[in-house]
């Protein structure tokens, strides 16, 4: 897969060197339906320019497999919008699970549902932590997180020997293949447009 750590890599590609393009408002929240048309087609002018872009740019399959694979990255990425990014995780029957920037801040909202993986993440990261202040740190009660715990040790032991089957990634091959299936119709629909013109 791509090496991100290649800097020298990533200052030459399309998005970077045109970062005011790739972080337009309009390319990072497209448009609805229901926008006026200057701005629906200042959209698709954006769209048309960056798609151009990533389609010169060396790194657009790894690019492609990463924003559909691994990272719910919003915007324009790889020549693909966010939701046909969306569309092609469905198709090949993949979840890709927002950060959650909050937690990592340590910022929660009040009354949100608290991630059991979390508690138990913070409980191994900080194993001499108080149990109160990981309940502060999440924002919940202190009963919250013990309960948590308690699933997790009655889990532990209860499927002893057994594995968690996870779900093999798709390979690059299947994402590039799926890709052409969701992008084919607009392809289409450019070119008949510019047979109109």
């Amino acid at each position: 897969m791509a090496t991100f750590d290649d800097r020298s890599a990533w200052a030459a590609t399309g998005c970077v060197q045109f970062a005011d393009l790739f972080q337009d408002t309009l390319l990072e929240e497209p448009p609805t339906s229901s926008a006026p048309a200057p701005v629906r087609h200042r959209y698709n002018e954006l769209a048309d320019q960056a798609g151009e872009i990533c389609a010169g740019c060396p790194m657009v399959r790894d690019c492609l497999y990463e924003a559909v694979v691994r990272h719910d990255v919003a915007g324009f990425t790889a020549g693909t919008t966010q939701r046909q990014r969306v569309e092609m995780r469905r198709r090949l029957g993949i979840v890709v699970e927002p950060e959650d920037l909050d937690t990592f801040a340590g910022a929660t909202a009040r009354n949100r549902p608290v991630d059991h993986h979390e508690v138990v993440r913070l409980r191994r990261a900080n194993p001499d932590e108080t149990l109160e202040s990981i309940a502060q740190r999440l924002g919940c009660s202190l009963s919250t997180v013990k309960r948590h715990l308690r699933r997790e040790r009655a889990g532990r032991s209860a499927g002893a020997g057994v594995t968690e089957m996870r779900r093999a990634l798709p390979t690059m091959t299947q994402v590039l293949a799926v890709a052409a299936q969701v992008m084919a119709p607009l392809r289409g629909r450019s070119r008949a447009e510019d047979r109109a013109a």
